[in-house]
């Protein structure tokens, strides 16, 4: 029987054989990313070990009737479990085949590496399910103990945690399956975790955090980490936080690894250049454009080579507004205690504080856990909890993605939060600001308000701007949240992370009888976003998936073509026109959505528009289905392709209104590939070339009674650019959630700068 798989020969469709860490470690392999090498021993190992060694029925047996609530028992029956593994012996064909790939490996790198044992459930790093620090990970692993590490992942298969995790996700334990990867070990000097997106899905900035040394000290919790928040637009690293770390884990190789001090000279200095930031940023772009969804990256930098060890699916976003309700105002009270915001809401109750897992029987449901950071261990308490609250760690830490994965809010990095905190005492935790209050949340003043009123004065402080400020959204979570902003509606909204969501290719769910279920989950999604910004504009921007990012949903390798540049393909107008039926699951939305929930407020918007041929094909299917005729629909095109810029005269006859997409516009421009990090340099929005480009789409529109619009970063990014869109007469601007105050800013000094120096041309 084949157990042995190089990491070549996996990709994601090797889920059941390879485990959800390891199909991802082919898949980035085959996608020629940064991978240290190494192999896989597939799950149908561990189910022949544990059928040879008669395990099976054992497991079953001592798993019956547990409640994994009761903490105690768990423990014992995961002890009783593992010891029954590990005393267990693998057959010598197995140790064999195991042993002669770590000496191919060796063959192939020239020298017997040391190597990084990790566990790769069937039931971990899915798209949907990523719990963090269930199983085993043994690390600057010889030739000599290979066999061992490699029993003992499976035996972590029943960890506590592990066991808890799958009976709360109603997987059965005896067909989850567990591969185990067998990687060459990074030497580290420096290494951390990327969110490709923020976790809590607050916005779309991408959070890097680094340590010195391995990355266990960063995803444990053990040192806080340095921070860095990068605009994925801009490339520009909008926030940084250096933590100072005085110690570090490093290789020992009679110990597997040992914590050594950091020189004092080192200590307080930032652990990762800018320019490696921005460098690994741009990487793990691209790790999530393959993927098409946003990545939890876990990389090492090694004698200046930058390695990615681990990607996995983000599934902390929240896919619903519950726990947002009550994320608002508080008002004039100071915070007895500040920290890293690590999973958004806002919980109350009397502060139970532990020191380890042996004590997680005293959290009760409903007390808040403080503690100075939590480990695996403790997951069945901190599910029982309403918030938690630790001394130290990250974003990346396992207290924020564990919170985040099971929509607790809590607040990490304090410092001293088990000093400030008394045993008992009310408090309310604010995951989202990273704020904890003395007393009960009831006892606080909770309104929805627009964030800016959080700040110390309680009252916002509204921008009158004549220019619209718009929104550009893709997550119906954070509708309700974003719609509290001092902003006039939705410039742009994506349907591609919705679609993402829904996971399945359009064209196959019609294949499999599914369209109706399709159009109604995006129902659902649309609505919710149009409900919270009532009755200000939702401009809904038809699907524009590229042909890759399609093939990536389920079912479309049958139907995307291989295309050699789909930044340039068959996307856009073109897909509406030639895949009628996919079209029509737009428009059903829009009927559902308009017609029988009554929210008139969503206006269509096509992308990638080439020609006017395209608009009026696209015009006429509008009219045919009543859109167009309804006096409160609006019809809008994207303009994109420069041939828009020609015929801005003939194309604003048939469109209530057109937004520039400043991204598209300027590669088109400028011949230069936003994706391509060598024409980095060339992409600039404020090109001459760009700008007249700007000027004839707003000035032809505004020619013609047309509105027109911008979505996209460039106004934000650069204020100049604000200057010339307003004196063109732009009609709105729609930016990111995170830069809304920023650019309502500039457009109002703007707008000003620019009344001023009329006043003074007419006198």
């Amino acid at each position: 029987m084949k157990i042995i798989y190089w990491f070549t020969e996996i990709n994601k469709k090797k889920l059941s054989i390879a485990g959800g860490k390891g199909a991802n470690l082919g898949e980035m392999v085959k996608s020629k990313f940064p991978v240290p090498p190494g192999y896989i021993v597939g799950s149908n190992a561990y189910f022949e070990f544990i059928d040879k060694s008669r395990l099976r029925e054992k497991i079953s047996k001592v798993l019956e009737g547990l409640d994994v609530d009761d903490s105690a028992k768990l423990q014992e029956v995961s002890k009783t479990i593992q010891t029954l593994i590990k005393k267990s012996k693998m057959s010598k064909a197995m140790e064999e085949k195991i042993v002669e790939a770590y000496d191919e490996l060796t063959h192939r790198l020239g020298e017997a590496p040391l190597v990084a044992i990790r566990s790769s459930a069937t039931a971990e790093d899915l798209p949907d399910a990523s719990f963090a620090g269930q199983q085993a990970t043994f690390l600057n692993v010889t030739r000599d103990n290979l066999i061992e590490s490699v029993i003992g992942c499976w035996a972590s298969l029943f960890t506590a945690r592990a066991i808890f995790y799958r009976t709360n996700q109603k997987f059965d334990h005896m067909k989850v399956g567990i591969a185990v990867v067998i990687q060459k070990m990074i030497q580290s000097e420096v290494s951390g975790v990327l969110f490709t997106t923020h976790p809590t899905g607050e916005s779309d900035v991408m959070i890097i955090e680094s340590v010195y040394g391995l990355g266990e000290g960063i995803v444990s919790g053990m040192y806080t980490p340095d921070h860095h928040e990068v605009d994925p637009t801009s490339w520009e690293i909008t926030k940084k936080d250096i933590a100072s770390q005085s110690r570090m884990i490093m290789i020992d190789k009679d110990s597997g690894t040992k914590e050594v001090e950091v020189s004092p000279e080192k200590q307080a200095l930032q652990k990762l250049p800018d320019d490696r930031i921005i460098e690994l940023a741009k990487l793990s772009k691209k790790i999530e454009k393959h993927y098409a969804w946003p990545q939890d990256i876990e990389w090492a930098f090694e004698k200046g080579k930058m390695y990615i060890v681990q990607s996995r699916a983000v599934t902390t976003i929240p896919k619903d507004r519950k726990r947002h309700e009550d994320e608002a105002l508080v008002k004039r009270m100071k915070p007895i205690l500040k920290g890293l915001a690590a999973s958004p809401g806002v919980a109350d109750g009397p502060v139970m504080m532990i020191k380890d897992a042996s004590e997680i029987d005293k959290v009760k449901n409903g007390d808040v856990l403080v503690t100075g950071m939590t480990n695996p261990d403790m997951v069945p308490a901190m599910k029982r909890a309403s918030a938690i609250v630790t001394n130290e760690g990250g974003m990346t830490s396992h207290a924020a993605i564990v919170s985040r994965e099971l929509g607790v809010p809590a607040v990490v990095g304090t410092k001293n939060a088990t000093k400030v905190l008394k045993q008992g005492e009310k408090i309310t935790v604010d995951g989202k600001r990273g704020m904890i209050y003395r007393g009960e949340k009831k006892g606080l003043l909770i309104n929805k308000v627009p964030e800016e009123a959080s700040k110390e004065a309680g009252v916002h402080a509204w921008i009158p701007t004549a220019t619209k400020i718009m929104v550009n959204l893709s997550s119906p979570s954070e509708a309700s949240r974003i719609a509290g902003k001092d902003v006039d509606g939705v410039g742009l909204l994506r349907a591609e992370f919705m679609v993402a969501e829904i996971g399945i290719h359009p064209k196959k769910a019609i294949a499999d009888g599914k369209k109706d279920e399709f159009v109604e989950k995006l129902t659902n999604d649309v609505a919710q976003i149009v409900e919270a910004f009532w009755p200000r504009p939702v401009i809904y921007r038809s699907f524009d998936f590229k042909t890759n990012e399609y093939r990536s949903l389920k079912g479309g390798d049958k139907y995307e073509p291989h295309e050699s540049n789909p930044m340039i393909g068959y996307r856009g107008a073109m897909r509406a026109i030639s895949d009628p039926e996919v079209f029509d699951i737009e428009i059903e939305m829009f009927k559902k959505v308009r017609d029988e929930l009554g929210f008139k407020n969503l206006w269509m918007m096509m992308p990638f528009i080439r020609s006017i041929d395209e608009v009026l094909v696209i015009k006429k299917r509008l009219t045919e289905v009543g859109l167009i005729g309804d006096k409160d629909f609006k019809f809008f095109v994207m303009a994109e392709v420069p041939s828009i810029a020609f015929e801005i005269d003939r194309i604003a006859k048939e469109v209530d209104g057109f937004s520039i997409g400043s991204n598209d516009l300027t590669q088109l421009v400028l011949g230069a590939d936003r994706d391509n990090e060598n024409l980095a340099e060339t992409f600039d929005e404020r090109d001459p070339a760009v700008s007249k480009a700007l000027e004839m789409i707003i000035t032809g529109a505004k020619r013609n009674d047309c509105y027109v619009g911008i979505c996209g970063q460039a106004p934000s990014v650069y204020p100049e650019i604000v200057e010339d869109l307003v004196k063109w007469g732009i009609d709105s601007i729609s930016v990111n959630p995170d830069v809304i105050e920023r650019t309502r800013k500039i457009v109002a000094q703007t707008e000003m700068k620019v009344l001023l120096d009329r006043k003074r041309l007419e006198s």
